[in-house]
């Protein structure tokens, strides 16, 4: 577990005051960090990455803010399970469309995030998520459906995501539209078990994992960068969410045995349940790994309701 700092100090944020670490990289850096001394953090393994992605000062709903947001050293785990799709559509917008891996079948998504080294410190996360197709797309299902199984590029509709912060609830849900609330939350990931556990509102258990980790190839930094495209509404209108991912450490297992996902009282397990889910056929985990998450931006969605 992480060594949280105890002493905090309150910031403004869109007008919201939210606790963050004192000393901490946002009370330091306010999103503008000072790379060269990041560097020098023994967790973290190089900053190539982030040189090569500017930041630059937008206006937003928490006011303004530089984007991308940088996470340093992050660690995620990913299980991938079958539902049918009449069921994932019950939850989805109507302009927005599962991505199908067979007629009638599409795929969902109960992911653990830890980010040990962040712009907004230290904080885990977790999500149920369904894969949808991109929007204003054509008929490339399979493509799509490819490069997903591969991690290489997402689109997805997000349900549920918790998260251990306040800061990162008030960017979440008021910054990007993401159905974010705080709660207890623990993400452990390591070479050789992945362990996660939700609480609920009352301290019960929402969602936990208990898994091996899948074996781990190493990577150099910039090799491997794939990206997820996340589609949510702020103030009614449609916006998109690119994050980038600088896969340092990674490694998959599918149709995984060795994976137990307790699915118990609470937001988290009310969604999955609502998807219906049948069978989990990929577990991903990256032990060591970067991101870069943009702002949301505008982005046109055209209805797919007959």
């Amino acid at each position: 577990m992480s060594s949280i700092q105890k002493d905090t100090l309150k910031v403004d944020l869109g007008g919201r005051a939210v606790t963050v670490p004192k000393g901490g990289l946002y009370d330091r850096y306010r999103m503008n960090p000072d790379l060269d001394g990041i560097a020098r953090d023994p967790r973290v393994s190089g900053v190539d990455f982030f040189r090569q992605l500017p930041k630059i000062k937008v206006d937003s709903p928490i006011g303004p803010t530089l984007t991308p947001n940088f996470y340093y050293r992050v660690s995620t785990a990913r299980l991938t399970m079958l539902a049918p799709s009449r069921a994932i559509r019950t939850r989805l917008p109507g302009e927005l469309a599962p991505l199908e891996i067979a007629p009638g079948l599409g795929l969902i998504s109960v992911m653990f995030f830890r980010y040990d080294v962040c712009d907004i410190d230290f904080y885990t996360e977790a999500a149920v998520g369904i894969a949808v197709k991109p929007a204003r797309h054509g008929r490339l299902g399979f493509v799509d459906l490819v490069a997903g199984l591969k991690n290489e590029h997402l689109a997805s509709y997000v349900l549920s995501l918790p998260v251990s912060t306040e800061i990162a609830q008030v960017r979440g849900h008021d910054g990007y539209g993401f159905p974010k609330w705080v709660t207890e939350l623990a993400v452990d990931i390591d070479h050789s078990r992945t362990t996660a556990r939700v609480a609920n509102d009352t301290g019960g258990v929402d969602l936990s994992l208990l898994a091996t980790t899948p074996k781990q190839t190493a990577r150099p930094s910039g090799e491997r960068v794939s990206s997820l495209t996340s589609y949510t509404t702020i103030n009614g209108a449609w916006h998109s969410t690119l994050s980038q991912t600088n896969v340092l450490s990674a490694g998959t297992t599918r149709v995984p045995r060795d994976v137990t996902l307790q699915v118990g009282e609470g937001r988290m397990a009310d969604d999955l349940r609502s998807l219906k889910p049948f069978r989990t056929i990929q577990f991903d985990v990256m032990t060591e790994g970067q991101l870069a998450l943009h702002m949301p931006v505008p982005t046109s969605v055209q209805s797919r309701n007959k």
